[in-house]
């Protein structure tokens, strides 16, 4: 009997001290340094991978030495079933401890996306397309469909996004970042209508969006877009045609070639500002908060006309009268005249 309880003894120290000794190198290799280049690296967690898979990864890509312990490890923390697929950025300085809270957090890596100022649908699109991160699934036919499952109470999908810098995971869809935006335009576009100043002549927010739209297309001072705002404002209020370019140029479309002639001021569409009185049918860009606040919050005062100064720091020369807006014409041609000839 005595002899049967010296063996149990043994044994059971002995297990101890194996169970001890596989603790202790399970947590010095959990705390290790990982070997993760200077830069990071990009570690892709394909959906439906096993942990024995996303083990042998690490180890495939030189990450860990070895995935006995990380495997170990996962399985008796209860994460190894808690791992999530998608595409994580690796920094130096890494542990598999900190390796796997990244896995099972679903801290994926995340890409930036932006939308500019002033830019039009076809302009988004095209830069959602080639933006190698983003799943491309939507093609020019599909917005009227696309804003119709979003509930848009318009079919024409100018100006409706906000622009902005968006983060995203790998493969996230163009539909998925149009969607974020469109909402993100839709409240700022509502927070900004109600601090409006009543008296514009504007009826709706999507009036507003239209001539936000306008004033992004035509300047990108911050201190101007309110005083644009006032001219475009007055000339509504006295049913002054907006005689804008950027419409004009918008109605035109793709085929514009940059050269912006007296014919196409004089050729009627919807959107030629110059031979119809009030606001375009649409935006004509995608619009920021800083204009749309411009719009509904425009500058006072008495100024009706304005025209490019013809100076680098892209400002405008603002006037009461059509004689005051001629001589600010002439001198802009004059100065564009001197420049063509300094450039010869």
């Amino acid at each position: 009997m005595k002899k049967i309880a010296v063996l149990v003894l043994t044994g059971t120290l002995f297990v101890g001290v194996l169970l001890g000794l596989t603790a202790w190198q399970v947590t010095r290799f959990m705390s290790s340094e990982a070997d993760v280049p200077e830069n990071g690296i990009d570690f892709e967690i394909a959906s439906g991978s096993s942990f024995s898979v996303v083990t042998r990864d690490l180890v495939d890509q030189g990450i860990i030495e070895s995935d006995r312990w990380f495997r170990l490890y996962g399985r008796w923390t209860g994460q190894a079933s808690a791992v999530q697929a998608g595409h994580y950025l690796l920094l130096p300085g890494a542990t598999p401890r900190s390796m796997l809270k990244q896995f099972t957090s679903g801290a994926v890596r995340l890409f930036s996306f932006t939308i500019i100022e002033g830019w039009n649908h076809r302009d988004l699109l095209a830069a959602l397309h080639a933006n190698e991160e983003i799943e491309a699934s939507m093609t020019d036919e599909d917005w009227v469909g696309f804003l119709a499952d979003l509930g848009a109470s318009v079919s024409h999908p100018e100006g409706l996004f906000l622009p902005e810098t968006y983060r995203f995971a790998r493969g996230t869809t163009d539909r998925k970042l149009l969607t974020q935006a469109y909402r993100l335009q839709e409240q700022v576009l509502a927070e900004e209508w109600a601090k409006r100043d009543e008296s514009i002549p504007l009826k709706s927010p999507y009036e507003a969006l239209i001539l936000a739209s306008i004033v992004e297309k035509e300047t990108a001072r911050a201190d101007e877009r309110q005083r644009i705002a006032g001219v475009f404002t007055r000339r509504l209020q006295k049913r002054m045609r907006l005689q804008t370019d950027p419409t004009v140029i918008y109605g035109i479309g793709p085929t514009f070639n940059g050269n912006l002639t007296r014919k196409n001021l004089r050729t009627d569409t919807p959107y030629n500002t110059y031979t119809r009185h009030g606001l375009p049918p649409t935006p004509i860009a995608m619009p920021g908060r800083a204009a749309i606040r411009a719009a509904v919050n425009p500058a006072p005062g008495e100024e009706l006309f304005f025209v490019a100064t013809g100076l680098d720091d892209g400002s405008h020369s603002f006037s009461r009268t059509k004689d005051e807006h001629d001589a600010a014409v002439a001198e802009y041609l004059r100065r564009l005249r001197q420049q063509r000839r300094q450039g010869e």
